[in-house]
């Protein structure tokens, strides 16, 4: 069944009620809900065609590229880039130039490499000019009268290149029925993307013009049905998301892709979003598109996507194993010999494969909105990758960090701990730029003053200082950096983002010291951390002699 049949399925139902597509009926919920109307082709045909409209240049988007904030212009459109200083993190041309968002709900700076041609939408747009050729080449002799609506004390428009007298209304005869006519008149640039016009149809054409619309949108909606399928899940999309590559996915089906790779599912490209994309925007325009086109087909994605949340999530979903700290891309090696957790981790490979790790709170520190619990609030996620049966019931259980979580609550199951548990985010990389120029560009510190040269280092400086140091401890055969220890973690990254936690997973320094890492929020103040560190380090008497103890 495809998006035009479920579309005149829904709409046929009596009464206006609206049944749930046939791939995803729910018959164990009842729920009240008021559905939106779809827009009519021939009655909404000015909303219809705004909805792909740009609204800096007021034409149909040509090249469309979706920025950082949801919101979707031409290329050609973009703002005059500049130089982006104090920044080198990540060290790719394209970050160091940026541009002020011309929406001026944003009005933030968004980085030119973080802006690619959105890839659906402009074969969106494609299609949707082909299929206006075809039917200007059908229309013949029928033409559709337009004039413009003049409202008092309001601009109408956006750019033209003519001086216009705004208290008379303009007047257009176009070719083609409303559709047609309206987006021919779009892309002439004059139709600004805030102006309202009125149709006058003669009666004698009036029918035939309703048809050749219908028609018209019955074809642009089995053209959408081949580019706005999710390429994960291949439902329409809901909520989409757009990547820097120009890739949109439905938010959940790229929030669990992020979750085992940091690379887009399409194009293989390296993705810089955050992985549970909170707070990361929509694309506004494919939003607005689906939600106007077939908002009964949105409606019902959205109630199954919350019947599936609510039952996917019990009161305390994720299996908590006290034991140790783990980092996230890391791998970590267990021997689990209690019953309790042997149990545990047999429900885990029966499940998801996935259980959390926290430390145990040997301090006895009080943790915030937990008490005084036997752990530490933060943990890391741990996928199983390999499970080694031994003969004596005990296994071996080699698991590798995904990402970092808050224990919120947490209760007991079977002798084991469980909790709810808040996914560790970092800031965006556009924070992070931003502190690092906030934080190059202070004065110089004392000498004596080791954290205060530490935090005015580049982000660059950070990670080398630390990359330095692996060189130094290698040519001095540190035991913690034996062959069979860089075998098994892999060597030193020389992705910022990664170097902290591999650091912490092999140097043998007290956890209180790698716990730190656990709770910051940007990439840069975990290699500030790292970085005091090796200062530390630099000046102990184990550096001069080889000779290596816990700090």
């Amino acid at each position: 069944m495809n998006l035009l049949d479920e579309t005149i399925r829904t709409s046929s139902m009596p009464d206006g009620e609206a049944r749930l597509p046939a791939y995803m009926e729910i018959d164990e919920v009842a729920m009240d809900r008021q559905r939106a109307s779809a827009l009519a082709a021939h009655q909404d045909a000015r909303a219809l065609i705004r909805l792909i409209q740009c609204p800096q240049c007021s034409k149909p988007y040509t090249s469309p590229v979706t920025l950082p904030c949801g919101n979707s212009l031409c290329r050609t459109c973009l703002p005059q880039s500049y130089r982006r200083e104090g920044v080198s993190y990540p060290d790719t041309p394209g970050r160091q130039r940026g541009f002020l968002c011309p929406y001026t709900e944003c009005s933030e700076e968004h980085v030119l490499a973080d802006c690619s041609i959105d890839v659906t939408l402009s074969k969106l747009m494609e299609a949707i000019a082909d299929l206006v050729r075809g039917h200007i080449q059908l229309a013949g002799d029928r033409q559709t009268y337009m004039e413009e609506v003049v409202k008092q004390d309001e601009v109408l428009g956006t750019i033209t290149s003519v001086d216009l007298d705004k208290d008379s209304p303009r007047c257009w005869t176009m070719p083609g029925a409303r559709l047609v006519a309206t987006y021919n008149l779009a892309g002439t640039g004059i139709l600004g993307y805030k102006t309202e016009v009125t149709y006058t149809d003669l009666p004698e054409t009036e029918q035939a013009a309703q048809e050749t619309d219908q028609g018209l949108l019955v074809q642009l909606l089995d053209t959408a049905q081949k580019e706005v399928d999710c390429q994960v899940c291949y439902n329409i999309m809901f909520d989409p998301v757009t990547t820097a590559c120009g890739h949109t996915l439905c938010r959940k089906c790229l929030a669990r892709t992020l979750d085992h790779s940091t690379h887009c599912p399409v194009c293989r490209r390296s993705v810089i979003t955050p992985p549970s994309l909170l707070r990361y925007p929509s694309n506004k325009t494919l939003v607005s598109l689906l939600e106007g086109l077939v908002p009964d087909i949105i409606s019902a994605r959205a109630e199954a996507a919350a019947l599936e949340d609510a039952i996917a999530l019990p009161d305390f979903e994720t299996p908590l194993f006290v034991c140790t700290l783990g980092f996230p891309g890391c791998p970590t090696f267990l021997r689990v010999f209690e019953p309790r957790y042997r149990l545990m981790i047999r429900r885990a490979m029966e499940g998801n494969r996935q259980f959390g790790m926290v430390t145990y709170n040997r301090h006895g520190v009080p943790q915030e909105g937990l008490g005084n619990t036997q752990f530490l609030a933060y943990g890391v996620m741990l996928y199983i990758e390999n499970v080694q049966m031994l003969p004596d019931g005990q296994s071996i259980v080699e698991t590798k960090g995904m990402y970092r979580f808050r224990v919120k609550q947490y209760g007991t199951l079977d002798g084991y701990t469980v909790g709810r548990v808040e996914r560790v985010e970092d800031v965006s990389l556009q924070e992070e730029e931003r502190l690092e120029a906030e934080e190059t560009s202070q004065p110089p510190a004392a000498e004596n003053d080791i954290e205060g040269q530490v935090s005015r280092m580049s982000t660059r400086e950070l990670l080398m200082l630390g990359l330095d140091f692996i060189l130094v401890m290698q040519g001095r055969s540190a035991p913690w950096l034996h062959q069979r220890i860089l075998e098994a973690y892999g060597g030193p990254p020389d992705d910022a983002a990664l170097f902290p936690f591999w650091f912490a997973s092999i140097l043998p320094i007290s956890e209180d010291w790698k716990y730190h890492l656990m709770q910051t929020t940007s990439v840069r103040s975990r290699l500030k951390i790292t970085a005091l560190w090796v200062r530390h380090m630099q000046t102990q008497r184990w550096y001069q002699s080889n000779a290596c103890t816990v700090l």
